[in-house]
């Protein structure tokens, strides 16, 4: 099941009693679990028809048994089981029990990382279409998902703003809502955000620095990519959107790269790569200061720095590292 079909279910009644929830795409799966609880169970009565567990520390039992227990004031009891890769084998063995006569009062959901699909578990929840997968959102659909949520909050944005906006901002979707909220403030009355608005944001935020970060890297301006490093890094948040936004704009960099090679044209490598053109002639004379074997390098450094700084590593040591490595003449 895609998320928008359970979206569109949802919002017509039709509720399973299960649903596991998963992928790679955090943020929407978060945001898509709060919501799915937010409609089936009013805030006034959470605190009687609500439960959460944790997969590892809960009983498989114990979720049944809560999940059979008649409900409080009518409604919908809800079961949220977190980590829910975490279950062991002989749990997941009475889910699948569970599920042949899953109460209909109850809706239990499993939010997960990752799962097995060999599993048996899961292969039922498969044929029964309640398995939802939460795909990490491809760069070039962005834009696209930019200009959903602008709509979802009343407002058009023009598709150079949306495109801006992403360019500015990177693939982390917590920023680019984010990003939209602001806007949406932003111009108040107004229904189309444009692209002067989004420049206007842009430059009163942490996304010009990182803007300028990763074009100064792309120069290869060890100076003004450390200074530039050195301002993000006051705001903690920071490391964990700017790896993704970096890995991004080298991405770009080595397909332009590698179609400079084959001759391609300048129209054609900015259509083919839906690249704005305010920003070609900039990312063009970067992508001509790398030879092509150096992105491989660069690539497995930045995948190295995400792991890094997700398990606690010292995030200013490993960026800065990364700046030493990508400013050094090839």
């Amino acid at each position: 099941m895609r998320p928008e079909d359970l979206e569109k279910a949802v919002a017509k009644g039709e509720v399973a009693p299960l649903y596991f929830m998963y992928g790679e795409e955090v943020f929407l799966l978060e945001r898509s679990v709060q919501r799915l609880i937010g409609k089936l169970v009013p805030p006034d009565i959470r605190d009687f028809n609500f439960t959460q567990y944790f997969g590892k520390e809960c009983r498989a039992e114990q979720v049944i048994e809560n999940a059979m227990t008649l409900t409080m004031f009518a409604g919908r009891r809800v079961i949220l089981v977190k980590r829910a890769e975490e279950l062991q084998a002989d749990a997941l063995e009475l889910f699948t029990e569970y599920l042949r006569a899953a109460s209909p009062e109850c809706c239990i959901v499993f939010q997960a990382a990752k799962i097995d699909l060999r599993r048996k578990f899961f292969a039922e929840l498969k044929k029964a279409d309640l398995l939802v997968e939460f795909k990490k959102l491809r760069d070039e659909n962005l834009p696209g998902f930019v200009r959903k949520e602008a709509e979802s909050s009343g407002r058009s944005i023009d598709p150079e703003a949306a495109e801006l906006l992403v360019y500015y901002t990177g693939n982390n979707l917590r920023e680019l809502v984010s990003q939209i909220e602001k806007l949406a403030s932003f111009i108040g009355d107004r229904k189309k955000i444009t692209v002067t608005d989004v420049r206007e944001i842009a430059s009163d935020t942490k996304i010009d620095t990182v803007f300028e970060l990763a074009n100064a890297m792309g120069s290869r301006d060890l100076a003004r990519s450390h200074r530039q490093l050195q301002t993000l890094l006051r705001d903690t948040d920071a490391p964990y959107m700017l790896v993704g936004a970096l890995a991004r704009h080298f991405r770009q960099l080595c397909l332009i790269r590698e179609m400079l090679e084959r001759k391609v044209g300048k129209s054609e490598i900015s259509k083919s790569l839906k690249i704005n053109p305010y920003f070609l002639d900039g990312m063009l004379g970067q992508a001509r200061r790398f030879r092509l074997d150096e992105f491989e390098g660069i690539f497995s450094q930045m995948h190295d720095i995400d792991v890094g700084i997700k398990s606690g590593g010292r995030q200013t040591t490993l960026l800065e590292m990364l700046l030493y490595t990508v400013c050094r003449k090839g």
